[in-house]
């Protein structure tokens, strides 16, 4: 075999570790970048967070940074604010940000040095199973039926059913103790009287019955609520009152009665135990009118106050030949990481105003004014890449008069109108729930009729394309929407 050399000329792109960096910063949440750069100060000597520091901190650039202002403006300037104009949405927006950011004073507490020695601590919150098991502690029940109990507890969903029946539990149970089914539904009959009432059933009928069990004998119309959940559950959820009246041969207005009390038990006991922690949402940008025109700025907290330690750069020259190749070396890193977040909060910043330029009829009338835009439109309008737009929109805020929304939440997808033009799914989705609220309960609309009444409006969408947003609305269907008698 002959050997020999050869050259090829080739293009390859390279992500390299500064890029890599700075995708991934701009895919990570508010809470999400704080706790990163939280890690990053931590393992670098020369970044520190200016509210932390007593020495100069300063940015890339070399610009010193302040600490966070005060979080409430000056007595002045709100009173000169309030006279300016009422509306909230006219003032500063740093003002704006501040109140809703959570960092004015009175999120603070009382001041004074006393303060500093507590610290809120939030207790991990009780789940339904730790709740049933200290009720249990309480129940004269031995040793067999505590058994049951705590595999019964175990088998709960989230909602506090055994939707799977008493199979699981029983295949639980240790196989010598010989445990029955009697036995087992007896333990059940027990925990469904514990908190929350109707926990430990097999399904909807008998969650309710449970619950409507645990009333006071005397409760008005008891009787009749527990006939119509037993044998009247499927007409009671279309409200056919007609039919449940002839049924159970009661007047119609008892059977009202009856319905309402029904309506107030809870359908899900184990719901309201969800161990799931409050996420809270810090915005990353704020929308507000500045006279005809809408105006964008980031939050507060956006854009961390995280720079170099003047006094750790110093030391450079100072230390020996190791020591400044080492500090030399974390300073590229830590001024990378500042360049990374600058170029994040520039590249939020231009996306939320090219969103509130797009959707400024939504800004103005709500909703049913929300145009079509895809990630297109807006990459081609900042001059990014799509699959940017897409890390920008995942997990950032942005606040406005009308609520606080996910920028994902101002994209949608286009429906011919009549004008040639388009309009987008949420704003059809709006018209939609606003014709279902509108609509004749004893005669309401079928998805074919609200089909119509779309067309009518100049949308053309199918009724399958209706029925489908309906669903996306948890909007029932016309039958279950009908209000009888």
């Amino acid at each position: 075999m002959k050997q020999g050399l050869q050259l090829r000329l080739h293009q390859q792109l390279a992500l390299t570790p500064q890029l890599q960096q700075a995708i991934r910063l701009l895919q990570l949440s508010g809470l999400e970048l704080e706790s990163e750069l939280r890690e990053l100060s931590e393992s670098n000597p020369l970044l520190e967070f200016a509210d932390e520091s007593d020495e100069p901190v300063v940015d890339a650039d070399g610009k010193v940074l302040e600490p966070a202002p005060a979080a409430e403006p000056a007595p002045e300037e709100q009173a000169a604010a309030k006279d300016a104009n009422n509306d909230d949405w006219e003032n500063d927006p740093a003002q704006l940000a501040e109140r809703y950011s959570g960092t004015g004073s009175a999120s603070t507490g009382a001041s004074g040095d006393d303060n500093d020695s507590f610290e809120t601590q939030n207790a991990a919150p009780e789940g339904l199973r730790e709740h049933l098991q200290w009720q249990l502690n309480l129940e004269p029940l031995n040793a067999r039926e505590q058994a049951i109990a705590l595999a019964m507890i175990d088998a709960l969903d989230d909602d506090g059913y055994l939707h799977e029946g008493l199979e699981p539990v029983m295949a639980a149970l240790p196989a010598p103790l010989g445990i029955g089914t009697e036995e087992v539904e007896a333990v059940r009959r027990q925990l469904q009287k514990l908190d929350p009432a109707g926990v430990a059933s097999l399904d909807l009928r008998d969650c309710l019955l449970a619950q409507l069990q645990q009333l006071e004998p005397d409760t008005p119309n008891l009787a009749l609520a527990c006939s119509m959940v037993d044998i009247g559950l499927e007409l009671l959820a279309r409200n056919d009152f007609s039919r449940l009246s002839s049924k159970l041969k009661a007047p119609i207005e008892d059977v009202a009665d009856a319905s309402a009390l029904i309506r107030s038990l809870d359908p899900r006991p184990g719901a309201a135990f969800d161990p799931t922690p409050v996420e809270y949402i810090t915005p990353d940008a704020y929308a507000w009118r500045d006279g005809p025109h809408w105006r964008v700025s980031l939050g507060p907290d956006s854009q961390p106050r995280l720079g170099l330690n003047q006094h750790y750069c110093s030391l450079v020259k100072q230390a020996s030949r190791e020591d400044a190749a080492y500090l030399r070396g974390r300073m590229q890193e830590a001024r990378w990481l500042l360049k990374s977040l600058q170029s994040r909060a520039d590249t939020i910043l231009k996306v939320a105003e090219t969103i509130v330029h797009r959707q400024s009829a939504f800004l103005d009338y709500g909703p049913e004014a929300m145009r079509p835009l895809v990630l297109r439109e807006v990459a081609e309008e900042v001059g990014m890449h799509e699959s940017t737009i897409s890390r920008v929109t995942t997990r950032k805020y942005l606040h406005t008069p009308r609520g606080i929304f996910e920028f994902k939440y101002f994209f949608s997808s286009g429906v011919s109108t009549d004008s040639g033009g388009s309009a987008s799914a949420t704003a059809i989705q709006a018209m939609l729930r606003k014709l279902v609220d509108e609509e004749d309960t004893s005669r309401p609309l079928s998805d074919k009729a609200l089909a119509e009444q779309l067309q009518e409006r100049g949308i053309q969408v199918a009724r399958r394309t209706v029925a489908k947003y309906r669903e996306l609305l948890r909007i029932p269907s016309s039958n279950e929407r009908q209000r009888v008698g």
